[in-house]
Order: structure tokens, then sequence, then C-alpha cells
């Protein structure tokens, strides 16, 4: 994908479905009892990955594009599939359903693309294999393929290493089938979508500062579910509105869930032109229109809690840098380095090449504003939040930038570049 600078941003857009939602949706609706009715579901590869993993396990989903329809058989009613259950490139599928799976009647194998046999499953392994679940990575590095027998499952008081809403919602849904209540207890808190959801759905659980604890279920119960849009979408026309001379751009119906919307807090901390309009709260999740116009911003530190709330946000925050005065820091985000490519590495670097001031760190960057950016070759890594930061970056750099492997954006944002589009014309 070649793109040059542009023009300024002007219009409104309305973002797909939250990628975290809709994979929930589908797993929960696939274990309760009854229909669950989703709409505004990201079709991107990742959610679509979920499906097929559950219609592979007996769960009939009808996909109309408009609402997608699970049919759900209750919690232990899944049944046994008869090849690989195959998560793409999606770490939320792989690590979630492995809860689920952990404590069936049957026996199945979890495998993914070549970016998923890399990233690290020990992280739900050693919770799962504490509740007494039989999972095994078969080739003995911590990584897919998972082998996962189903097996009985006791509560346990987890004290996790890292905040991860991922490794929280595995452990949470494996507490589902557990003998007694089962707690996770992180150092900061994560994303909160699956204990919202679970309520919605008739699970109890209780949350204090960074523990959750979730008790034994018997049944859930199908919902409809209206999914707000992804934030993390949003940041992308949040970052180019900001930063493309003269742009004004509405972005609609947007997820704020507060343990989501770090990107927001930063952008308002560096000076950001930012209003929040038409605030509601739709089915759990708190969603407003956001009202975007070109502002001067400055450099800012980004660390500590703030980290789990924007993490997939952090390379399109490091764009943001690049046209701020003064020094931003991204301190404490060693997690960069176990997404779908190494984001310290891919951002750092493809930055460089623009002619950015950009110095990687161990656990984040450092990044000197004010360098004028002009166009590259930009590696995605296949990686689609490198892919549509970079794309953001290039409209307002000096001459043309061309975008390798930009069709992994298929797995998160498949109308990403129709939508610039239309702020663009």
């Amino acid at each position: 994908m070649d793109i040059k600078k542009s023009r300024a941003l002007n219009g409104e857009v309305i973002i797909p479905g939250d990628k975290s939602i809709s994979h929930r949706s589908i797993m929960l609706g696939g274990i309760a009892e009854g229909i669950t009715e989703v709409y505004h579901f990201l079709q991107g590869d990742d959610c679509l990955s979920s499906i097929d993993c559950f219609r592979k396990m007996g769960i009939y989903i009808e996909n109309k594009h408009d609402v997608v329809r699970i049919h759900g058989k209750g919690l232990h009613g899944l049944k046994q599939p008869d090849s690989v259950l195959n998560t793409g490139n999606s770490g939320t599928t792989t690590r979630l359903i492995s809860g689920i799976l952990a404590a069936q009647s049957f026996e199945s194998i979890l495998n993914g693309d070549e970016s998923i046999q890399k990233r690290p499953m020990t992280r739900i392994i050693n919770p799962l294999t504490q509740m007494g679940a039989q999972i095994e990575s078969l080739n003995y590095n911590g990584c897919t393929p998972l082998k996962i027998k189903g097996s009985p499952l006791k509560g346990i008081k987890y004290r996790a290493p890292v905040a991860s809403a991922q490794v929280k919602s595995c452990i949470l849904l494996a507490g589902l089938y557990a003998d007694k209540t089962t707690s996770v207890t992180e150092p900061y808190l994560s994303r909160n979508h699956t204990e919202l959801m679970l309520k919605s759905f008739g699970a109890k659980l209780e949350s204090e500062h960074t523990t959750t604890t979730i008790y034994p279920a018997h049944q859930l119960l199908a919902q409809k579910i209206t999914i707000p849009g992804d934030i993390s979408s949003a940041a992308y026309f949040i970052a180019a509105a900001l930063i493309v001379p003269g742009s004004q751009v509405l972005i609609k119906n947007v997820g704020i869930n507060p343990t989501r919307a770090g990107l927001l807090d930063v952008c308002q901390d560096m000076g950001a032109d930012i209003t929040l309009e038409n605030i509601r709260e739709k089915d759990t999740e708190p969603v407003a229109d956001i009202i975007v116009k070109s502002s001067s911003l400055h450099g800012t530190v980004i660390e500590g809690a703030m980290i789990p709330r924007l993490i997939d946000e952090l390379p399109v925050i490091a764009v943001l840098a690049c046209f701020a005065n003064g020094k931003t820091v991204i301190r404490d985000a060693g997690e960069l380095k176990v997404k779908e490519s190494n984001r310290i590495d891919t951002v750092s670097g493809n930055l460089a090449l623009m002619g950015a001031n950009v110095t990687p760190t161990e656990d984040g960057m450092i990044i000197q504003g004010g360098a004028p950016l002009h166009g590259a070759v930009i590696d995605s890594n296949a990686d689609h939040r490198i892919a549509m930061s970079f794309a953001v970056a290039a409209l307002n750099c000096e001459g043309d930038t061309a975008i390798k492997g930009s069709k992994c954006i298929d797995i998160s944002y498949p109308t990403f570049f129709k939508d610039l589009a239309k702020l663009t014309r």
C-alpha cells in the first residue's frame, strides 16, 4: 500500500465493533443456554477465527454481518472437534478458549499461524495446570500447538506476574467450571470486558481493586449484545486528525471503557483538542462520540498503571510523539515485545527510517519530537497495528510511503483504508 501526504481530514466515521468484545460474545454465547444475538460484530479475521473454532465444536453460528446469532448449548454442550482448532493470528482466541477447553470432556489441539506459534502461552499453561488442567505445548517451547485434555478443575488464587486481560479472562472462564471460587490478582488492572459480559450472562463474580473472583456456574443465559466501536481502531483516526493540520473528525459510537481508554488521557495530557459527546451506556459498556481537531502537541511520560489501558495503542501513540514538541518517554511496556511482532523493535526501527529521533529501551522507547519525517518503505512484519500506525504517520510525511504487508490490517479493521479515504477526499 502506497500512501502520500494528506490534506486535512474532515467528516465522520463509524468504527467497526470492538475486537475484544466481539471475541467474548462468541465464547460466552457458545456456552450459554439459548440464542445470543450480537450486533455490530467485528468481521475481522481474528474474530472469524473464534467463530470457526466454536463451529468446529458443534455450535451453530449464523453470521449475517448485521447480526451474529450464536445457538448456545450450555456450559457442557461443546463436542470434540474432529480437526485442529485453528486460531489464526488471534492471541485472544487462543488464550481465552483454552480456559473453556480445560474443563471439557474431550481432548483438543489448538494452533495458529506463524506469529501465534511464537507467542508465549506459558502464562496460561501455568495457572490452568494449577487448576488441574492437562495442557501441554507439543513443541515443548511454551507456545502453540497446545494439546488440552479436559479435566475436573479446582478453584485457585492466582497472582498474575503481568497485567493481561487475556490471562485473566482465561482463568475466569476456567473458573466457571471449578469446584470453588477462583480469583486472579494483577499488578495493575487490565481491561474488564470479560467481567462485565460474564455478569450480563448471569455469572457471579466480584471485583475489588486488582483482584477478580468468580464463582462456579451452573448455567449462563443468552443475551442481546450491541458492540461499541473499537477504541483501538478509533485511535488511528484520532491520531491522524491531531497531526494533519486543519483536520476535524467526528468518530461515532466509540467504547470508552475506562480500563481501555488510556489513549484519551494521554492525548489530553499532550494538549490534544478532543471532546466527548453523547456519552451513554450500551449493554454494560460506556460509549461516546469523539470530536478531534488538529492540535499542537507536547511530549509526555507514559508508564505504570497506564500501560494496560493502552497497550494496543502504543504504536500509534509513538507516532503522535514524533509530531509533538519535546520528549515522550514510554516505559513499563515490555509486553510490546510479545505482541504480533516485537513492537518495540518494529515501531522504533520504522520510525527511524522515516527520520524520527527515537531510542528503543528494554521496556519501551524515548522519542524526541519535532524532527521532520519523510516517506519510507515500512515493513509491517505482518502486524496490523504497525501497518495502520505507519499509515497514519505517512499522512504528514514529505514524500511517498510504502507499507509492506498491509493486508494484515484485515485482522482487525478490513475497511480501514476505505474509511480513511472518505475523510481525505
